[in-house]
C-alpha cells in the first residue's frame, strides 16, 4: 500500500516507521527542512505514563478563571474572536466532572502504557541514542494541601496499573539529591520509577533518517496546500515547495493519507469536511547550559507549584511547562511570553540555585527559549484512526503527551491502516468499539 504521512514530528515519523515495518511505501511531507522542528523540537523531554491526568476536572473551571489575569499561570486562557476557541472551551467544560475524568484517564493511561512498551521495542530495534535517562519521574510539592491531594492522584494511577507512589521529603531527596538546597521547602512528593526522559527532537530526527534508509521518501520544505476529495474518498494531496525556485507544485496520490500535523491538523481536515476539536495550546520551554553538572538532577521531575517539568539532557537542563490558549501565536517577544519565559528562569534558579546559566541575553547568558503549539482536545484523548472520508486517517490531538504517546500512536495507526486491531483498550476514531481489554501495566 502506498501511504502519505503529512507531518514529520514524533507522531508522523513514528507512524511512518511502523508503516514501513508492515511493508507500506511511505512518503512524508513536512514544511520544515528537517523532522521535529516544531512541537517536537524542545518539549519537556518526559515519557510520563504516570502523569497523564486530563486537564479537565471538577476544579479546572475555577482555577482557569482565577488564572486569567496571571501572566505566569500554568493554564492561561486568552479569549479570541474565534468561535472555535469558544466551542472548544464549552466542550472542555463538559468534561469537568468526575465521570468524564475517570473515563478519560483510563483511555490516556492505556495509550501511555502501550506507547511506552512500543518505544522500548523501537529503541531496542534501532539503537537510537537520545540522552535517555531511565530513572523515573519525581513530582514534588511545596504545600501540604497539594501534597495531601497527591495521594488521590497516586491511587488513581495505581488503579490503572501505574506504580506511582507517595514518598516523604527524605525519600525524595535520596532519589534526587540535587534538590537538597531547596529541600526545606518541599513537603513530599510522588515517584514512578518506570517513567523516563530523553530528547524527543534527537530521537525523531534519528528515526526519520532510519525511515529514509528503508526507502521512505521525505519531501522536506513542502507546504500542504490542500487535501483533495472525490466523493466519499480522499483523492490526492496538493503540495508546494516553500523556497522560491525549488520546483513546482506537486499533486501526490496514495491509497491512504495520514494527517499528523499537530495543531494544524484541524484546519487542514476542515477543508474536506472533517471537523475535529483540536485547539493549539502554546507551551514554553527553556534549555539552560549547566554550570555545575555534578549538582544537576538526573531524575526528571515535576514542580507542582508551577506545573513545570525539569529534565536533564546531557550538559543542559530543559525546563518546560504552562499552557496558553490563545490561537496560533508562536511569538516570544510579547509581554505574556516574556513573563512566562522569565518565570522558567526564575523558578529554576530558586529550586537549583547556581546549577544552570539562567542569565538573560542582555546579561551575557544564552538561554534557549522556545514555544510550541500543543494540539489539545477537550478530553486530552488524541484522535487516532480513520475519518469519515475513505482513505483519510488522522493521528493528532496529543496535547502535552506527544512524546509519551508518540511511539504507540504510530504503531496503533499503522496497525489499523493494515487491517489489524491494536491490543489495548482505546476508542479509536472511526471504530465501532474499543479494542479488547488487555492489562495496562507501565513497562
Amino acid at each position: 500500500m502506498n501511504t502519505i504521512v503529512l507531518g514529520a514530528g514524533i507522531i508522523g515519523v513514528s507512524t511512518a516507521w511502523h508503516l514501513l515495518e508492515r511493508g507500506h511505501r511511505v512518503t512524508i511531507v513536512e514544511r520544515q527542512p528537517d523532522a521535529a522542528l516544531e512541537t517536537s523540537f524542545a518539549n519537556a523531554a518526559q515519557i510520563s505514563v504516570s502523569y497523564c491526568e486530563p486537564w479537565a476536572n471538577r476544579d479546572a473551571p475555577l482555577k482557569a478563571l482565577k488564572w486569567m489575569f496571571d501572566k505566569q499561570a500554568p493554564l492561561l486562557l486568552r479569549p479570541q474572536w474565534d468561535w472555535r476557541q469558544w466551542r472548544w472551551g464549552l466542550q472542555f467544560l463538559a468534561q469537568c466532572n468526575d465521570a468524564a475524568f475517570e473515563r478519560n484517564v483510563a483511555q490516556i493511561v492505556a495509550l501511555g502504557a502501550y506507547s511506552h512498551a512500543a518505544l522500548k521495542d523501537l529503541v531496542r530495534t534501532t539503537g537510537i541514542e537520545y540522552n535517555r535517562l531511565e530513572r523515573g519521574i519525581v513530582h514534588f510539592y511545596t504545600d501540604q494541601k497539594s501534597f495531601d491531594a497527591a495521594g488521590h492522584a497516586a491511587e488513581l494511577m495505581r488503579r490503572h496499573g501505574v506504580q506511582r507512589r507517595l514518598i516523604s521529603r527524605e525519600e525524595l531527596l535520596q532519589i534526587e539529591p540535587a534538590f537538597r538546597p531547596y529541600g526545606a521547602r518541599i513537603v513530599g512528593g510522588t515517584y514512578t520509577g518506570t517513567d523516563e526522559s530523553g530528547d524527543a527532537r534527537v530521537f525523531t530526527q534519528e528515526l526519520a533518517r532510519r525511515c529514509a534508509a528503508r526507502g521512505a521518501q521525505f519531501l522536506y520544505g513542502h507546504d500542504v496546500l490542500r487535501l483533495n476529495r472525490s466523493g466519499d474518498a480522499i483523492d490526492s494531496v496538493a503540495t508546494m515547495p516553500r523556497e522560491p525556485g525549488a520546483g513546482s507544485s506537486l499533486v501526490l496520490q496514495a491509497d491512504a493519507v495520514v494527517v499528523a500535523c499537530g495543531s494544524y491538523s484541524a484546519p487542514l481536515l476542515r477543508g474536506v469536511g472533517v471537523d475535529l476539536p483540536i485547539y493549539p495550546g502554546k507551551g514554553y520551554s527553556a534549555t539552560f547550559p549547566l554550570l555545575q553538572p555534578d549538582a544537576a538532577p538526573l531524575v526528571s521531575s515535576i514542580d507542582d507549584s508551577r506545573k513545570i517539568a525539569i529534565s536533564r539532557l546531557g550538559n543542559t537542563l530543559r525546563v518546560a511547562g504552562t499552557i496558553e490558549l490563545g490561537g496560533f501565536d508562536l511569538s516570544l517577544d510579547g509581554a505574556v511570553a516574556r513573563a512566562r519565559c522569565r518565570m522558567l528562569s526564575q523558578r529554576i534558579e530558586e529550586v537549583l540555585p547556581g546549577v544552570c546559566d539562567t542569565r538573560a541575553p542582555e546579561q551575557g547568558g544564552n538561554p534557549q527559549h522556545w514555544a510550541g503549539l500543543r494540539p489539545a482536545t477537550p478530553t486530552n484523548i488524541p484522535f487516532i484512526g480513520q475519518t469519515r472520508v475513505r482513505g483519510l486517517w488522522v493521528n493528532a490531538g496529543h496535547g502535552t503527551l506527544g512524546w509519551t504517546h508518540g511511539a504507540g500512536s504510530g504503531k496503533a495507526l499503522a496497525a489499523l491502516i493494515s487491517g489489524e486491531q491494536p491490543s489495548m483498550n482505546f476508542s479509536f476514531l472511526g471504530a465501532v468499539a474499543a479494542a479488547p481489554r488487555s492489562p495496562v501495566v507501565a513497562a
